[in-house]
């Protein structure tokens, strides 16, 4: 049946109040966290900057390397909320616990990779993004105890998304909060040697950032033993062991996720040296609107996020009349949002910009910038939570790794460096291209949803 077909026999928007009380306090909670997550490595920035330049740049690039980090385990945990929340749909538990076990080893299993590889080739990994030597040894100061944030950062993670797979957000919240003022105080205290501490630098920061790691992932796991009613992981023992056919059902959703994750981690700092070599004040420009609209981006993850808990809870319900529904609602939903976040980029461009010093080609080049992302925007905020929160959340994960595949590597990127390179093509315009697929993926974004055929009930 066609889409249009369904809608004669159903509802367009769904009428349930519970529906809109769960999707948008999720999606405030999440938001939340995510701005909070954000506030900590800029706090992080912002205090190194003001120690000295080698710490900031050194910092910098080993953040280039958490930032692939990241994106694979915020892929394992994808794959976790996907399958966990059809599960939470049927109240089955068990299985809920046996994929976060399986999660937690392929975390183990990568955590040990990425200890063995910054321990012995910290310096072959910094020199892939700098040949500055004092640098690279404040990049390797940094990276001696970054590494393990690391691990830390991965089971945490795994955690809360087995946590958000049944709807308990909150709790991830609270942990940020307090991660960001543990980390913002150390920072304070040992970058600067205040209070009668030692001044420690770069290293000072990475203090303040595995001692606000080990606090979250403490709590997390507190909470499940001591304060969890709804899973109760580690009480039964299912976390320790799995089947094999629902480790065969985890793969099947994770490859493709991390795949599609992994390519577009690695495509971030391309587009980021696409513009570099283009002047100091386009990099400047793009430093400084990519920054707004990345604050603003958090609400547009927040629904993606709370999108694929709800459509995976619905379709584990067996209830496809209520997941068209929803999905129909929640799609009018971004396009709402997007034109919101739209207009208030695009006012408050001035106020944002006098916060800065900038050359008079920067400062036209930034309000330039800050129109074109505005645009940009809309279609982001359409396109994303469709892909990854619906389209993806309903079960079909080829579909999106396709679609970025195409989008990014075969369009995007050629078309890019013609337009920096070999058009010449004005600043704006080469912004404009890089971010292109985020507008024009909404055509098949929409063909596919209104086809309903990523509608796919994981649970045995």
């Amino acid at each position: 049946m066609t889409g249009t077909t369904y809608e004669q026999k159903e509802p367009f928007f769904t009428k349930d109040k519970a529906f809109y009380r769960t999707f948008w306090g999720m999606t405030l909670v999440v938001a939340l966290q995510n701005l909070v997550a954000f506030s900590v490595n800029m706090t992080d920035n912002i205090m190194l900057g003001n120690y000295s330049q080698e710490a900031l740049s050194g910092a910098a690039i080993v953040n280039q390397i958490f930032f692939v980090v990241q994106q694979i385990t915020f892929g394992i945990g994808n794959a976790m909320v996907m399958l966990g929340s059809q599960y939470w749909g049927r109240k089955k538990t068990g299985p809920i616990c046996e994929i976060t076990g399986i999660a937690l080893k392929i975390g183990f299993i990568f955590s040990a990779i990425i200890v063995l590889a910054c321990s012995f080739f910290p310096v072959e990994f910094l020199r892939l993004f700098t040949n500055s030597t004092p640098i690279i040894q404040e990049g390797c100061d940094y990276l001696y105890l970054m590494q393990w944030t690391f691990v830390l950062f991965i089971f945490s993670s795994i955690l809360m998304s087995t946590l958000r797979s049944v709807e308990t957000v909150k709790i991830s919240f609270y942990i940020s909060v307090m991660s960001l003022i543990v980390n913002a105080g150390i920072n304070y205290t040992l970058i600067f040697g205040n209070f009668g501490f030692p001044q420690m630098g770069i290293t000072g920061a990475a203090v303040g950032t595995l001692a606000a790691r080990i606090l979250e992932l403490a709590v997390i796991v507190f909470y499940l033993f001591k304060l969890d009613t709804k899973i109760r992981i580690f009480t039964y023992g299912n976390i320790f062991k799995s089947s094999a056919v629902l480790k065969k059902d985890f793969y099947k959703v994770l490859i493709p996720i991390i795949i599609n994750q992994t390519l577009w981690a690695v495509s971030i700092p391309i587009q980021t040296a696409i513009l570099g070599h283009l002047s100091d004040d386009a990099i400047a420009a793009n430093s400084i609107s990519s920054t707004f609209f990345q604050y603003l981006k958090v609400i547009v993850i927040a629904l993606s996020s709370a999108s694929s808990v709800l459509i995976g809870i619905a379709i584990g319900r067996g209830d496809m009349a209520r997941v068209r529904s929803d999905a129909r609602t929640m799609s009018v939903i971004y396009v709402v949002v997007g034109v919101i976040l739209a207009i208030v980029l695009y006012l408050l461009r001035y106020p944002l910009l006098s916060l800065y010093q900038l050359t008079d080609t920067a400062m036209v080049l930034s309000l330039n910038l800050i129109i074109v992302m505005s645009f940009v925007m809309v279609g982001m905020a359409y396109q994303m939570p469709v892909l990854v929160g619906i389209i993806q959340g309903g079960g079909d994960t080829n579909f999106v790794v396709k679609l970025n595949i195409i989008s990014m590597w075969l369009i995007v990127m050629p078309l890019s460096f013609l337009a920096a390179f070999v058009w010449h093509w004005p600043v704006e315009l080469v912004v404009l291209v890089i971010q292109s697929d985020q507008i024009f993926k909404c055509l098949p974004a929409f063909i596919r949803f209104r086809s309903y055929k990523w509608i796919r009930n994981l649970t045995r």
